[in-house]
């Protein structure tokens, strides 16, 4: 085996989001830290710019072309093109990804590490069902599991019956943003429409429901005119004609600009990230938040206590747009202290959740699974 190590990563599709984006990075940076990616979509990506955007770092990019990510022909047209791609690894990413990677594991006979990048407490009899295949094709066949956070592992160890000394945790990463600009500060507000004296938050997170949409316009109305904030909730998902609806009648500052490429510059005129979310496992909304050095506002939910730490923001009770609104109040008025807790951001950010970081520890992961 070469000092290198090819893995090829199965997901079901690659529309933007949170694990999609992951990929990107990985595309980018994994070849320079001696990993080499390959790419597995079950769905057609189309035009999607993360597939556009892992083509251009020049990693491969295969596609099954299924209608649904539950197609059952993917169990044997999958092995089929990861054998043409010559991983030393097979990595997958979501339950769907799982069944198809574990088969081809099995058939390849090579070694399969999954991801699990959500905390599911799913409730119809369809989805416990859906959920359960997943978890045996990675408890049967995942040579390892890794969780995001240690929230998420006890979750899942608590729900599956699997081997604890199989299931990891590696938090995610993200490339560092480019030194902050005070004349692209003022570009974004500005296009924005954020006056002098006002509050920049911003909120970054797909619309689908326990996202926490809902409570944070109901929160941004309760916070005193004389801590006047402007609401950014960038993102798009099937809740957004609802919450454009709702973010209407507020009668806030609220703007919503759909889906956005560029985070980091968002960022870099934002005051404060806000992240409301009722469930989740390691939201990478506020790993940009602490890379961008500014401090976030967030719910004691899931593995969110290992991103934002009391130096770095203010924890709030889940579903309670009271306690959001005084969060945001008490940082709204208190600049000295948003300063202080932004440099604290960002050097947990150097320490714990750089982009080389996170692909090093993958990396030692498929080492330790290869026997190298």
């Amino acid at each position: 085996m070469s000092a290198r190590l090819h893995v090829c990563h199965v997901i079901h599709g690659l529309a933007p989001g949170g694990a999609e984006e992951l990929l990107v990075e990985l595309a980018r940076v994994g070849p320079g830290r001696g990993l080499d990616v390959s790419f597995l979509s079950l769905m057609t990506p189309g035009a999607s710019r993360v597939a556009t955007e892992i083509r251009a770092a020049g990693a491969p990019l295969e596609s099954l072309g299924l209608r649904t990510r539950w197609d059952p022909s993917a169990l044997w047209r999958g092995p089929t093109v990861v054998a043409g791609l010559r991983p030393d690894v097979i990595h997958t990413h979501l339950k769907h990804a799982d069944l198809v990677g574990a088969a081809a594991a099995r058939r390849l006979n090579i070694p399969m590490v999954s991801t699990l990048h959500r905390i599911e407490n799913v409730g119809s009899p369809v989805e416990k069902l859906k959920q359960w295949l997943g978890g045996q094709a990675r408890v049967r066949t995942a040579a390892r599991t890794i969780t995001v956070s240690d929230a998420q592992r006890a979750w899942y160890l608590d729900a599956f019956a699997a081997d604890p000394s199989v299931v990891v945790t590696v938090r995610n990463g993200i490339a560092s943003p480019p030194p902050p600009h005070p004349a692209i500060r003022r570009a974004v507000r500005e296009e924005l429409g954020v006056a002098d004296g006002e509050l920049l938050a911003v909120m970054l997170a797909v619309m689908r429901p326990a996202k926490g949409h809902e409570q944070l316009l109901e929160a941004v109305q309760l916070v005193p005119n004389e801590a006047a904030v402007c609401l950014v909730m960038a993102g798009e998902g099937p809740l957004e004609p609802a919450v454009r609806d709702a973010a209407s009648r507020s009668g806030c500052h609220v703007v919503l600009p759909g889906w956005v490429s560029d985070v980091d510059r968002l960022l870099s005129g934002a005051d404060l990230i806000v992240h409301p979310s009722l469930a989740d496992a390691l939201p990478t909304a506020l790993i940009h938040g602490l890379a961008a050095g500014i401090p976030a506002v967030a719910t004691d939910v899931g593995g969110i206590p290992e991103i934002v730490t009391p130096d770095t923001g203010i924890l709030v009770p889940p579903d309670d747009p009271g306690a959001l609104a005084r969060a945001i109040s008490e940082l709204a008025r208190d600049p000295a202290r948003r300063l202080t807790m932004g440099q604290a951001a960002r050097r947990r950010f150097e320490r714990e959740f750089s982009v080389e970081t996170w692909v090093d520890h993958l990396s030692a992961v498929y080492r330790e699974v290869l026997g190298r």
